[in-house]
Formats: C-alpha cells, sequence, structure tokens
C-alpha cells in the first residue's frame, strides 16, 4: 500500500511523540525555533504573493484569500521534512501516546511548554532580524496590510479568536496526519499543503503564524500593544488550537483506530 492507514497514523505518530520527549531541553528549544522561524518564512511568503497584486485583488477578495493559503504551507512543509518541533502539531502527535499511557500529562506539558516558548522565540528573531531589520515589507501595499492584519486580529471577540483558533490547528492538524500517511516527499508535501491552504483562505487563527504577523504589524506601526497582542488574540488562539488539536485529531483519531 503506498500509504498508512489511519490505524497505522495512530502507530506512527507514538513513536514520533516518544522521540520528541526524549529529546533534551537544550535540544528541544533549537528545534522549536526553527519551527517558529520557519512559520514566519510562510507567513512571509503568504504575505508578500497575497497581497502584492492589489489590482487584481481588489475586487476579488477570494483571490487574496487563494494566493496567501497557496503560500502559507511552507512553514508547515520546512517543520515536518526538514525537522523542527512546531507547538501546534505536537498538540496532536503527542496525545497517541498519553492515551495510550505510554507517558503522563507531566512530559507533555514540558514539552508544549518549551515548545512555544521556542517558537515565540524563533518568530521574533524573524520578524526582527530578517524582516523588519532588512525593511521587507517597508513599502505598500504590503506594510499597509500587516498593519491591517495586526488590527483586524486583535480587534475580534474573544470567542471569536477562541473558535476560530479550533478551526485552524484541526486543519493544521489532519495535515500532519496525511504527512504521516504519505510515504513519499511528494506525497508528504501535498498532504501538508491542502489542509493548511485551507486554514488559511478560511482565516482561522494559528497561534504561532500570529507571533509572526502581530508583532511584524506592531513594527510596521499598527495600533495594537502587546497587552492587546497576548489577551486579545494569542491566549484565546492558543487555546483553540489545543482543543483542535489535541481534542479533534489526536483525541479523536486514538479513540477509533486504538487496538490494544
Amino acid at each position: 500500500m503506498s500509504f498508512s492507514t489511519p490505524l497505522e497514523i495512530v502507530a506512527q505518530a507514538e513513536r514520533a511523540a516518544l522521540g520528541k520527549i526524549a529529546l533534551s531541553t537544550p535540544r528541544t528549544l533549537v528545534a522549536a525555533m526553527l519551527a517558529g522561524i520557519y512559520i514566519a518564512m510562510g507567513g512571509l511568503l503568504s504575505l508578500l504573493i497575497g497581497y502584492g497584486f492589489p489590482e487584481w485583488t481588489a475586487h476579488n477578495p477570494g483571490l487574496q484569500r487563494l494566493l496567501s493559503g497557496c503560500m502559507f504551507p511552507l512553514g508547515l512543509i520546512l517543520v515536518v521534512l526538514a525537522g523542527a518541533e512546531l507547538f501546534t502539531g505536537n498538540n496532536a502527535v503527542l496525545i497517541p501516546g498519553l492515551m495510550h499511557r505510554k507517558y503522563g500529562w507531566a512530559p507533555v506539558l514540558k514539552n508544549w511548554i518549551l515548545v512555544y516558548i521556542g517558537n515565540f522565540i524563533g518568530a521574533i528573531f524573524f520578524v526582527y532580524v530578517m524582516i523588519w531589520g532588512a525593511g521587507i515589507v517597508d513599502a505598500d501595499p504590503w506594510k499597509s496590510a500587516i498593519v491591517q492584519i495586526a488590527q483586524a486580529k486583535v480587534s475580534m471577540p474573544w470567542w471569536v479568536v477562541f473558535v476560530k483558533g479550533i478551526g485552524a490547528n484541526w486543519l493544521v492538524c489532519l495535515a500532519v496526519w496525511l504527512g504521516f500517511s504519505a510515504h513519499s516527499t511528494a506525497g508528504k508535501m501535498m498532504g501538508l499543503w491542502f489542509p493548511v491552504m485551507c486554514f488559511v483562505a478560511i482565516g482561522y487563527e494559528h497561534s504561532i503564524a500570529n507571533m509572526f504577523f502581530i508583532p511584524l504589524g506592531m513594527l510596521q506601526g499598527a495600533a495594537v500593544g502587546w497587552a492587546d497582542f497576548l489577551v486579545d488574540n494569542l491566549i484565546p488562539a492558543t487555546l483553540g488550537n489545543i482543543v483542535g488539536g489535541a481534542l479533534f485529531v489526536g483525541g479523536l483519531y486514538t479513540y477509533l483506530y486504538y487496538r490494544k
């Protein structure tokens, strides 16, 4: 068979989780920083291409969403194929082993916290040094676009961000599941690409991506403070991401395909 069955995917996720938990703290942080950088790379490409053709997209908002969505999956493809630790993916991947009692909540929470911190450091580094420091989006249409994006993300009601966070990581973790299912590089890339493109085009909220979008908007002049960023977006998006990944992907698929 050229792809893994759902039962085999759950087993693969469990094996991958055991390797993640066995990583030392310094290695986990470095791998997490790389993932934060990779997601920021995908976010930058999504911004540059998605908002780089205003004359085409002004009266075709679906086209702008499609262009942005088609570019953003670069980040997850790099995370999975090059190897890095992404908080949102780990929300699902660590659940099968937990449900099978291969380890408890303590190593899961330790991994999630370390990886989340590393993702944040990596994303902020890329924003400050590789984008803002290099003046990549100092000109319009990208400057105006990132300012509007950042302000819009902190202007939604808390529960809306939470629900959109569920949707984002439901799709991201399904992408990780499809990546596990494929046996070829091209197959993995396609499996990762479609669900991530979908969540971006829909407009769901991904906490690690927002570690790129909102701080970059703040640097470009968005009327957003750090408290706005953390309280109005990052916290509800993160909680929603955990539900979307841990419950709707890791939890449900482990329940459906668990075999003693």
